[in-house]
């Protein structure tokens, strides 16, 4: 696992307010994000894809209905 270095930062009332990590760390993890949100939209994308046959009967549907 990525192991974080972070620095938290508290208010007054001594509550956690903020975090500042290293520059390097922070490339490491927009690069995940990154690569996951890809990943999910790749898996949407793919499932709106039609099988052969499926496309060839929707073309087929389109090409009556223009009456051609």
């Amino acid at each position: 696992m990525l192991k974080i270095r972070k620095n938290i930062l508290y208010d007054e009332n001594n509550n956690p307010i903020a975090v500042q990590i290293p520059f390097e760390d922070f490339k490491i993890l927009e690069e995940i994000i990154e690569n996951y949100g890809l990943s999910k939209m790749m898996e949407e994308i793919e499932e709106d894809f039609l099988s052969y046959e499926e496309s060839l009967n929707y073309y087929n549907e389109l090409k009556n209905q223009c009456g051609k």
